[in-house]
């Protein structure tokens, strides 16, 4: 018995690694709420979230004294739960729920039904680990205008009671963007059985105490994704191209925003999850990740290190000021212009620098989904160091952004961009590609998903058999019935509430290559998706339907002769047919041709 309550105290400091099936028992968690305000006790203990949000190193993370990881789902939930327990971390753990952006019917009573019983399971899968926090039911899934469908709100609270019965050791928690429109009334009002409000806010999360406070509201709320203010809310050059600070500069928004939000609200606020724990492509390549894609560790890290364990890091960040340039951001084809900036180390250690010329993404827009990374333009750099740089700009007119990538020798890194212009009519040069190797740099993203999506999956990187190159795209739906789909938008999830799109005048065909993996496999092709009805419609619509594939490659065509191609904001749309066995088709070398 002894060892038992020993192995016990052990689990709840987090001291024991975790083996499934050792120990079943879940650490208990709870809200208190005293005099002096709210406070999560977790095994007794009070405990402030000192978390992040993304796929970053575990250890790192651990190691600048967080304690705490968050999720968006439960995929491969298990092996992490194991890896947060033997480094004394939670898990908020995520329960992805439907976006109706992405198809999913809140009034279609069998698809609210399936989403909840899968919550169940994943509750009943993982509630006695130790290290699980809380349930995190759903992100932003209240969509991005007022957040007021009753119908979301009643599924969310639905979900949240369910939760109560069959696991009262861990709190709920339910996660809004911002807490504009009807948001924190529906939160209170209508979903009783939620515990916590998670809350994701940029530039307004400085003043969430006050607004909340303002709106009514009496729930304890934890800062569920916080960083620099998004592309959405900064200010805008001529152009339109949204002005991405330094990593220098994100660093104390950063500061700011948790002192703030946190810090100075110890009555309400639970804690925080940074964002991002890790790298991602997201109106640039650089906005809010708090590591390079080759792991570099940005200056965010060394504030929130200090933020969460109250010592500065041994070896930071380098510094790095705001690019300026000799002359006008807008030049003519091929101009050659000077950019300069001023680089330090705190540290005293040798830096090296990187330019890189990429085409601009010009998607601001909130929602996180998947955007490609843009491919560095070749021979742009022509000369440079790390406070200054000469570039060659393209002769093709159109938007551009200049990234500058400082690194030390301790894994440290800094960042800087400045979006420049090529003046000139924008032409479409064939063939315009929406497919080849990866999705990385295509004008479209496969972001608009349809139908039973939660049996579909979509890898655009399988490396197994393409017809061309490295790679091609794998679908696979394992719905028996039904079917599900995937459009290619621009600009990403734009179902015709944004303008965007291409102009592909005098493309005559769309051409692609695709295969099943056993032969009789049934697909829908075609391109638009958005009719006269929506406020940026498509300016054509068509497809080719009901065909078979084979086991090897086929060459499909659909003729755009006569067709009005001058605004495709979507360029590619499969839908797939289920059948009694998993259904996988393969594609590859999409493309418009003149």
């Amino acid at each position: 018995m002894r060892n038992s309550l020993f192995a016990k105290a052990l689990l709840i400091a987090g001291l024991l690694p975790f083996q499934s099936g050792a120990f079943a028992e879940a650490v208990p968690v709870e809200l208190s709420r005293t005099e002096s305000g709210w406070q999560l006790l977790r095994g007794g203990e009070p405990y402030l979230v000192r978390g992040a949000g993304g796929t970053g190193s575990l250890e790192l993370l651990a190691d600048a004294g967080g304690n705490s990881i968050r999720t968006w789902s439960a995929d491969k939930l298990g092996p992490l739960l194991d890896e947060a327990h033997s480094l004394g971390l939670t898990v908020a753990v995520g329960i992805w729920l439907g976006h109706e952006r992405h198809g999913f019917d809140y009034g279609d009573a069998q698809q609210v039904k399936d989403q909840l019983e899968r919550a169940r399971e994943i509750v009943l899968r993982h509630k006695d680990h130790p290290a699980v926090l809380l349930w995190g039911i759903g992100n932003e899934m209240e969509g991005f205008a007022e957040g007021n469908n009753p119908a979301i709100w009643k599924a969310v609270n639905d979900i949240a009671a369910m939760i109560k019965d069959i696991d009262p050791a861990h709190p709920t928690m339910t996660v809004t963007a911002e807490i504009g429109g009807e948001r924190v009334k529906y939160v209170h009002e209508h979903c009783p059985a939620i515990d916590i409000h998670g809350i994701n806010a940029y530039g307004g999360a400085a003043s969430l105490p006050e607004r909340l406070k303002a709106a009514g509201a009496t729930k304890p709320y934890i800062l569920t994704e916080f960083g620099p203010a998004g592309p959405w809310e900064v200010e805008k050059n001529e152009w339109g191209a949204a002005l991405e600070p330094t990593s220098t500069e994100k660093a104390e928004l950063y500061r700011r925003n948790y002192e703030q939000a946190i810090l100075q609200a110890p009555d309400v606020a639970l804690g925080s999850y940074a964002f991002n724990w890790g790298f991602k492509m997201e109106a640039t390549a650089t906005w809010f990740g708090m590591f390079l894609d080759d792991g570099s560790r940005l200056a965010a890290i060394d504030t929130m290190t200090e933020l969460w364990s109250d010592t500065i890091p041994g070896n930071r960040a380098p510094s790095v000021e705001p690019l300026k340039i000799d002359g006008a951001a807008t030049v003519k084809p091929s101009t050659r212009l000077t950019v300069s900036t001023v680089v330090a180390d705190p540290d005293n250690d040798p830096v090296t620098a990187r330019w890189i010329l990429r085409a601009e993404s010009g998607d601001y827009t909130t929602g996180g989904d998947f955007r490609p990374m843009l491919p560095e333009i070749e021979g742009a750099v022509i000369e440079s160091r790390s406070d200054r740089a000469k570039i060659r700009m393209p002769e093709q007119p159109g938007h551009y952004r200049l990234f500058l990538y400082v690194h030390d020798q301790q894994g440290n890194a800094a960042t800087a961009n400045l979006p420049l212009r090529v003046e000139g009519e924008i032409q479409t040069r064939f063939p315009v590609v929406v497919y080849e190797d990866s999705f990385a740099g295509m004008p479209w993203a496969p972001s608009g998903w349809m139908g039973a999506i939660d049996d579909l999956t979509l890898d655009g990187d399988y490396a197994v058999d393409p017809q061309a190159g490295n790679a091609s795209i794998k679908i696979r739906y394992t719905g028996k019935f039904g079917w599900a789909g995937i459009a290619w938008q621009d600009p990403p999830n734009n179902w015709g509430d944004r303008d965007g799109g291409y102009d592909l005048s005098g493309a005559r065909e769309l051409s692609l290559w695709a295969r099943g993996a056993y032969g009789g496999e049934k697909i829908k092709i075609g391109i638009g998706l958005l009719g006269e009805d929506i406020a940026y419609p498509d300016s054509a619509i068509t497809s080719v339907d009901d065909i078979v594939l084979t086991h090897e490659w086929q060459n499909y065509r659909i003729r755009l002769n006569k067709k009005d191609l001058s605004s495709l904001k979507t360029g590619f749309v499969i839908t797939v047919s289920g059948r009694a066995s998993p259904v996988t088709v393969f594609l590859d070398s999409i493309r418009f041709n003149r």
